[in-house]
């Protein structure tokens, strides 16, 4: 935690907004907007439910295809299915993130109505390409930002370069609420719209009046007083997480590759990650855990999950790669620079 969340939080208390309304969702709002240069946003439970509240207000429904990267977490995927909506999953690049060419490929064939990409473990995917094939097909673009809160392309951020943009504020991103989201979008009446439909689409009326279904997915405000304070310490965590990854990079550059940052690029590398040449990832994992060390596996590609095993596919087989060879390493902001290098001592010793 940083300096103000606890003040923030006491600050709700005392209004007594302890509820989805109060002052502090809409200075969270204002934030991340001013962070991020987005216009518009709109506070939420997760970044699952922005992504859903994005394609709802699209217009996916169970006629419609949606394209999304295979190398990601399910929460990027699942609202497809909340649709009704047919997933159809893109392989990776060399970049580790969702494959340009593949995507056109998928495009020609499949006519999808809109295409979810990751920017994968904080790093940008080659989203000024993908937003042209989008242009050229017409074709919607959801920004999964989920892990790249504060990562550029070209000095612009993850998230604001499609038709929506979702970022995660779970235990484990970059800065938390605990648990929430936030959609944003250059859209006034999107932003409007999926605010209405987070708050259980009721009417302008004394009463409760509803003329469609909504949902119970807006962000109470006192964990918008937290995500208030933490936006305040975002550059210094960008900060140590870069310098984490410089000497896991410098330590284990013999025996492991690292995930690339493509050109014009800045990623937050919210998580180190690693492939290693050598070593069986599941027995570093397995030895680190000797020492209370906590380590995890690269994400299973959706097109290998047995949820998913009936979809279609556009694979080349970098994810099945990545995952094989792949590990997520400890990579939070209270290591120390010291335990970093013990810890690439130790993955030596396997």
């Amino acid at each position: 935690m940083g300096k103000n969340e606890i003040k923030y939080v006491k600050e709700a208390f005392e209004s007594n907004y302890i509820a989805p309304v109060g002052p502090f969702i809409e200075k969270f709002e204002h934030a991340i907007c001013n962070y991020t240069k987005a216009k518009y946003s709109v506070a939420l439970s997760s970044g699952t439910a922005a992504i859903h509240l994005a394609l709802r207000i699209l217009n996916i429904k169970s006629s419609d295809k949606v394209l999304a990267s295979t190398f990601t977490f399910i929460g990027s995927v699942a609202p497809i299915l909340y649709q009704n909506a047919e997933p159809i999953f893109i392989d990776s690049d060399e970049s580790w993130n969702i494959d340009p060419n593949l995507v056109e490929e998928a495009i020609k064939k499949e006519k999808p109505k809109a295409i979810i990409v990751t920017h994968l473990y904080g790093q940008p995917a080659k989203i000024d390409e993908i937003m042209n094939l989008a242009l050229k097909y017409g074709v919607y673009v959801i920004e999964d930002a989920a892990e790249s809160l504060g990562a550029t392309l070209k000095n612009k951020h993850t998230g604001t370069f499609g038709h929506f943009g979702v970022y995660s504020f779970n235990g484990n991103k970059i800065i938390t609420t605990g648990g929430g989201g936030i959609l944003v979008s250059n859209n006034k009446e999107w932003i409007e719209k999926a605010r209405f439909l987070a708050s259980q689409a009721k009417e302008n009326e004394y009463w409760y009046e509803h003329k469609e279904i909504g949902y119970n997915y807006r962000m109470s405000n006192v964990l918008a007083a937290i995500g208030l304070g933490q936006v305040e310490v975002l550059k210094e965590r960008i900060r140590k997480k870069r310098e984490i990854f410089k000497i896991y990079s410098q330590n284990l550059s013999e025996i492991a590759e690292f995930m690339p940052e493509i050109k014009n690029a800045y990623g937050n590398r919210w998580l180190t990650t690693c492939l290693f040449k050598d070593k069986n990832p599941i027995k570093v994992l397995e030895y680190l855990k000797n020492f209370n060390i906590e380590t995890r596996p690269l994400w299973k590609p959706m097109h290998l999950q047995p949820v998913f095993k009936s979809a279609k596919a556009y694979i080349n087989g970098k994810s099945e790669s990545f995952f094989k060879k792949g590990l997520c390493m400890p990579s939070g902001t209270a290591l120390s620079f010291e335990e970093v290098k013990r810890i690439c001592e130790l993955i030596k010793k396997v």
